[in-house]
C-alpha cells in the first residue's frame, strides 16, 4: 500500500531577532500565504518567546502556526529565566525546537537534554521540532553520518510519531555562512535520517514524519533543495525574517 507523502512545512526561526514591530513580518506573511500556497505547503514561524502571545494573536485564521524556539524539561518549578513547554502552549504554540545546534553549542545540551525537551513538548501537546546536523570539522573528518545517527537515537523519545516530531537536518557549518551542502549530500543525510525514523517511530508511520532542511536557506536555491528526496520543508533563519524571502522560498513549491 503507497503511502502519501507528507504535507511540506517551511519553518522561519526567528532567532534573538524581533520586537513588537516585527508583528508585521508576520501580516505581510500572512498577505501572501495565498490558497494556492496553502495547498502546497504549511507555513510556521519561531519568533523570540517574547513574541509568541502577541503573533498567535495575530495569526488567528490565516493558518500560520507559531512555535517556540525552545522550553525546558520540566512543566514548572525554580528555574528562573526558563519557559515550560506547557507556558508556550499556554501562549498559542503548535511548534517547538529542540537540540537547535546554537543550544547545543552555546548551552552544552546534549541528546538526553534534546529528547528531555521533546518528550516536555509532547506532554503538552506541542510538536517537537528536533534539530540534528554536523560541524565543519566532524564533515571533513567523514563523521557526518555518525554524528547525525548518534544524534537521532539520543534526541527522539519512544512516544514519537508523525503528528508530534519534525526532524530538521541542520549542517551547523551551514548555518549562517552562506554555504550549503550539495544537493547529494543533503540526498545522502535525509535518506539515513528516513531509515533511522523507520527504527526509532516504526515503519508504518515514519515515511509521514517530515525531514527539513535547514542551513543557508534562501529563495535562490530553495528549489534545488525542496525538491532532494526526502525533503519535506525547510528551517528557515535569516530569510524568515523578511517576508518576501520566506515565502519565496515557500513559494518553491509551486512549482
Amino acid at each position: 500500500m503507497s503511502v502519501d507523502r507528507p504535507r511540506p512545512l517551511v519553518a522561519g526561526n526567528w532567532k534573538m531577532n524581533g520586537l513588537k514591530s516585527s508583528a508585521n513580518v508576520l501580516e505581510e506573511i500572512h498577505a501572501g500565504y495565498t490558497p494556492g500556497l496553502k495547498a502546497k505547503v504549511e507555513l510556521a514561524v519561531c519568533p523570540p518567546a517574547t513574541l509568541i502571545g502577541l503573533l498567535a494573536k495575530r495569526a488567528i485564521g490565516s493558518r500560520i502556526a507559531i512555535g517556540g524556539q525552545d522550553c525546558h524539561a520540566k512543566e514548572s518549578g525554580a528555574y528562573t529565566g526558563d519557559l515550560s513547554a506547557e507556558m508556550l502552549a499556554d501562549a498559542g504554540a503548535t511548534y517547538v525546537l529542540a537540540g537547535h545546534s546554537e543550544r547545543r553549542q552555546y548551552h552544552k545540551e546534549k541528546d538526553v537534554d534534546v529528547c528531555a525537551k521533546a518528550v516536555a513538548a509532547h506532554r503538552a501537546g506541542l510538536t517537537a521540532i528536533v534539530c540534528v546536523g554536523e560541524t565543519r570539522e566532524e564533515r571533513e573528518s567523514g563523521k557526518t553520518l555518525g554524528v547525525v545517527r548518534k544524534q537521532l537515537r539520543g534526541s527522539i523519545p519512544v512516544d514519537s510519531n508523525s503528528h508530534n516530531l519534525v526532524v530538521a537536518y541542520e549542517p551547523v557549518w551551514a548555518i549562517g555562512t552562506g554555504l550549503t551542502p550539495t544537493a547529494a549530500d543533503v540526498a545522502e543525510v535525509h535518506a539515513l535520517i528516513r531509515d533511522e525514523l523507520r527504527r526509532l517511530v516504526g515503519k508504518a508511520d515514519s515515511a509521514r514524519v517530515r525531514i527539513l532542511y535547514g542551513g543557508s536557506v534562501k529563495p535562490s536555491n530553495a528549489a534545488e533543495l525542496m525538491a532532494v528526496e526526502n525533503v519535506n520543508g525547510a528551517l528557515v533563519g535569516g530569510a524568515s525574517l523578511v517576508a518576501a524571502d520566506f515565502l519565496a522560498i515557500a513559494g518553491a513549491y509551486l512549482g
